[in-house]
């Protein structure tokens, strides 16, 4: 059995568990520990969703960084669905934009899926192999092959050193 799949696991669950006890208190962390072990061992036999991770602190600083990456974008895209929302004047052209990802990794491929999604916008529609296909709000259609390529990249190249 792949121990780092369960290590992982159990880092990320002890996590939730202490910012939702809100306390180091031996009292809660013991039977949060418990608890997590237990999870851990009955529904993490074949566990295999941290498989494409890295443990590298070299990863590690890019988890980070794009934690912080993901943070701006977010606040970027905020501001410009706001934009558009207070001045109904500026362009609206709506559709779906076919991207390819050179990520190789199921987890790291729903990361990028995911972030594209919550950022105000952009909607993973589907994601079929290394294609993933984007509504967006504003399309251009001559530069759909640039819209896609820059929608993806900006997450994709931390993602790429954190999963493959």
């Amino acid at each position: 059995m792949n121990l780092k799949n369960p290590a992982f696991l159990f880092a990320i669950l002890l996590l939730f568990w202490i910012l939702l006890s809100n306390t180091l208190a031996l009292e809660f962390l013991i039977p949060g520990m418990l608890l997590i072990v237990l999870i851990i061992v009955l529904f993490c036999r074949n566990c295999k969703i941290f498989d494409g991770a890295k443990t590298t602190p070299k990863a590690f600083i890019y988890t980070l960084v794009y934690i912080f990456v993901f943070l701006g974008e977010l606040i970027k895209s905020n501001f410009d669905i706001a934009r558009r929302v207070l001045s109904p004047k500026l362009p609206v052209n709506p559709g779906i934009i076919e991207a390819k990802t050179k990520l190789k990794s199921p987890m790291g491929r729903m990361i990028l899926a995911n972030s594209i999604t919550l950022t105000p916008g952009t909607f993973t529609v589907e994601i079929d192999n290394d294609t993933l296909y984007i509504h967006s709000i504003d399309i251009d259609e001559e530069h759909l092959d640039d819209m896609s390529s820059k929608i993806i990249r900006r997450f994709e190249k931390y993602l790429e050193e954190i999963y493959d």
